[in-house]
């Protein structure tokens, strides 16, 4: 009897490219990664064809994990990430318009701009080495921007929102979410303490460029943000267009603020800044009392 091993390998060796690049698409970016690239040329070249690089998303993978993870911060895997995005550009022939990944750095992504002009979605949460250099690239070749993620990224700065604004008149959807310095257990032993420690402090000076260069902002993201209420005016005044407003943790506004700068914007939604902070890591001492807490954080008051 024939071993079907045998009579099956030829079957597969003489599937056409196209048979083999339709059946690769139906798998995820780490299957593709961890079986066909591995198998031969013929299935490698069909698992890295640019048809299917048209979008390179790891953050179902990020997310799938229970916990971030120590090991996500360490040289080590950004290397890995810096080479999985230059592996991609390379293969996606221009074709990519969606990057979402985390981890990398400036080495990977000064070359974005380079392969792929036509970027409309970049998200690249939780990269301590991606700086305004980079980002200064992006904004200049990446034209057609309509959604940016720079959340926990601490070494970019106003000044790469405002090239972002300048040159990308697209943008309907910005995220630039922080880190929890109000309980900061949820990221010790995982966050190194040198980078939870060098939090940008000009929140201000981000608020001011997202206001006069961002003027068609649709969805903003600010968790965590030390935004102060003028601050939050310039924002509402500049983004007449808002419709969703994520202020969720930011303890510098309260209820007043956040009704003042609002008035004008109707049907927006906003995440109100309330919420639970456990009384053993609730500093009396920077917020004076518990009844100044019961006032700031009491949900009633966030109704607008």
């Amino acid at each position: 009897m024939t071993d079907p091993s045998e009579s099956a390998s030829p079957a597969w060796a003489e599937l056409t490219h196209e048979c083999l690049t339709n059946i690769v698409s139906r798998l995820s970016v780490e299957q593709r990664w961890r079986g066909p690239m591995l198998v031969c040329k013929l299935w490698f070249r069909a698992a890295t064809y640019s048809s299917l690089f048209s979008e390179f998303d790891l953050e179902p993978r990020f997310d799938s994990a229970p916990t971030e993870s120590p090991a996500w911060w360490s040289p080590e895997f950004q290397t890995k990430i810096d080479s999985m995005l230059r592996s991609v550009l390379d293969w996606s022939h221009g074709s990519l318009s969606l990057i979402r990944i985390r981890h990398c750095s400036d080495l990977s992504l000064h070359l974005v701009p380079q392969r792929c002009p036509n970027l409309e979605v970049l998200s690249i949460k939780s990269c301590p080495n991606v700086t305004d250099k980079s980002m200064a690239k992006i904004a200049l070749g990446c034209q057609k921007l309509r959604e940016v993620d720079i959340s926990y990224c601490y070494e970019i700065s106003h000044e790469s929102l405002a090239l972002i604004g300048r040159h990308c008149p697209n943008i309907k959807t910005l995220k630039r979410n922080f880190f929890n310095t109000l309980d900061p257990s949820q990221h010790t032993g995982i966050v190194p303490e040198d980078y939870l420690n060098a939090c940008p402090q000009d929140v201000d000076s981000e608020a001011a460029a997202i206001a006069k260069f961002m003027p068609n902002l649709e969805h903003l993201e600010l968790c965590f943000s030390k935004l102060t209420a003028k601050a939050l005016s310039l924002i509402c005044e500049g983004c007449p267009n808002l419709k969703y407003l994520d202020l969720f943790g930011c303890v510098n506004l309260t209820s007043r603020n956040i009704a003042n700068a609002t008035t004008s914007l109707e049907n927006l939604e906003i995440r109100k800044p309330n919420f639970y902070i456990p009384r053993s890591v609730f500093h009396t001492e920077r917020y004076g009392h518990w009844r100044l807490y019961d006032e700031r954080f009491q949900t009633d008051v966030f109704r607008i």
